[in-house]
């Protein structure tokens, strides 16, 4: 008999793959150019600086490790709230602080939570695995986190007004330029 956990993950897996494939938007981030780029039905639409784990990559419990693979969006938080409000357990504290500000390292702006759909990385639901603002933008474009995905306040802001629940996740240890889809030759573009 099936363990009832992997069952409900199973199933949930199933729907989210049924719901995405009516929309061909995907994230698709690259650890090694700290980069995240959204395409939209193989058309590349724009991309963002970003810092992964300086922990580096993985999925154990307590690894502060960035998972790889194949996730998607479980569940966004944040709509509306002025840039650099802090968020703790996906909740605004009502405290706002300023990009940079000194001895602060604080979730703000907004929480897009990843829930994998792969063996490596299964726990990043439950590891709180977010996209999400950070007032340490000097950080970001090198690996300085603590497993999740940062972004500047502006930039997550505008990802998040992209992103639904149910969208994938590819992060990869791929250069981007071999992550994103090349743009085919068309007559307006043959050169001779």
């Amino acid at each position: 008999m099936m363990n009832k956990p992997l069952f409900i993950i199973a199933i949930v897996l199933i729907v989210v793959r049924r719901l995405s494939a009516s929309s061909a938007t995907e994230i698709i981030i690259s650890i090694p150019d700290q980069t995240l780029a959204v395409v939209d039905s193989g058309k590349f639409i724009v991309r963002y600086r970003v810092s992964t784990s300086k922990f580096g990559n993985g999925d154990n419990v307590g690894s502060y490790q960035t998972p790889l693979g194949m996730l998607f969006v479980s569940g966004k938080f944040g709509d509306h709230l002025p840039a650099g409000t802090v968020i703790k357990n996906r909740a605004p504290t009502g405290e706002i602080i300023a990009v940079d500000a000194p001895n602060r390292d604080a979730i703000v702006s907004r929480v897009i939570w990843l829930r994998g759909m792969e063996r490596q990385n299964l726990a990043a639901h439950d590891r709180c695995i977010y996209i999400h603002g950070t007032l340490e933008e000097r950080r970001v474009g090198r690996a300085a986190s603590f497993g999740c995905i940062r972004m500047r306040s502006g930039d997550v802001i505008a990802l998040y007004d992209r992103v639904h629940i149910g969208m994938h996740v590819t992060i990869s240890e791929k250069a981007i330029d071999e992550l994103l889809p090349q743009e085919k030759p068309t007559l307006l573009s043959r050169a001779d």
